[in-house]
């Protein structure tokens, strides 16, 4: 029996083979679910459609998160494709890049709104929109950053928009737990993915991270894909409005390892 045979999983934010969410919906399609698909807008579609069809994904749909319209239309597809759903992965997270580079108090207010509308009210709208699809024992998620708690500079408005989504997690885990419906998150260290790519002097977080860490290992899609799984199983029954990390350590540190010479 697999973890998630007979399963329902939507996940949004699918970019291109090296997003989280691709990863996540390879991982819970090995694992027997049957695995539905939504993209950001009409420029990616040739790059998700391919992915889809290779895991045997037939419900594959744009939605634009920052217009309800759009979300209550996808709600609407997958509940006539799907009856009703067991997991929503949420993998979406956008601002601005000018924002993310320079000083945070140099952000303007137009792109405070758009990433906190992007990357934090989107998951508020999505669970609104699916919650009467949501089978009871089901299972939301959404990905976080270390940002949200420590300062990462170039970060900026991000480390506050992903403080904004875990404090909504916790909320949402509050008003789902009466539906026995798990609301969680995992907070994975960098990763070269298209979004992360925008963020100011990535490169140098990047091989910083790793020598920081204590295992000395920089995170992967696939790693992150694993710690989906676990949440979205049943085997996280009892687990909700947590941020698991996946991040080799990280967290943990205070200040890097002393190095002799």
């Amino acid at each position: 029996m697999k973890l998630l045979e007979g399963k329902k999983a939507l996940i949004f934010g699918v970019a291109n083979n090296r997003s989280i969410a691709w990863a996540v919906a390879q991982a819970f399609s090995n694992a027997g679910a049957e695995v539905g698909i939504s993209y950001a807008g009409e420029i990616l579609k040739r790059r998700v459609e391919p992915l889809a069809e290779s895991i045997g994904c037939d419900f594959v749909e744009e939605c634009d998160v920052s217009k309800d319209e759009d979300i209550n239309a996808i709600a609407e597809k997958a509940k006539e494709h799907f009856g009703k759903i067991d997991i929503l992965v949420h993998s979406i997270g956008f601002a601005d890049r000018n924002e993310l580079r320079g000083p945070f108090y140099n952000t303007s207010r137009a792109g405070f709104h758009l990433a906190m509308d992007i990357s934090v009210y989107s998951f508020v709208g999505l669970a609104r929109a699916f919650q009467p699809l949501m089978n009871e024992g089901g299972s939301l998620l959404t990905m976080t950053y270390h940002g949200s708690t420590k300062v990462a500079p170039n970060y900026n408005v991000m480390g506050i928009a992903k403080a904004a989504l875990e404090a909504s997690t916790r909320y949402l885990a509050f008003d789902f737990g009466k539906e026995k419906i798990r609301v969680n998150a995992v907070s994975a260290g960098p990763i070269r993915t298209l979004a992360a790519m925008g963020v100011g002097d990535f490169k140098t977080m990047y091989k910083a991270f790793e020598a920081m860490a204590p295992l000395h290992e920089n995170v992967t899609t696939e790693d992150v894909a694993n710690a989906a799984l676990f949440l979205c199983s049943d085997m996280s029954a009892r687990t909700t409005g947590e941020v698991l990390y996946v991040d080799s350590g990280y967290n943990i540190m205070g200040v890097p390892e002393a190095i002799d010479g």
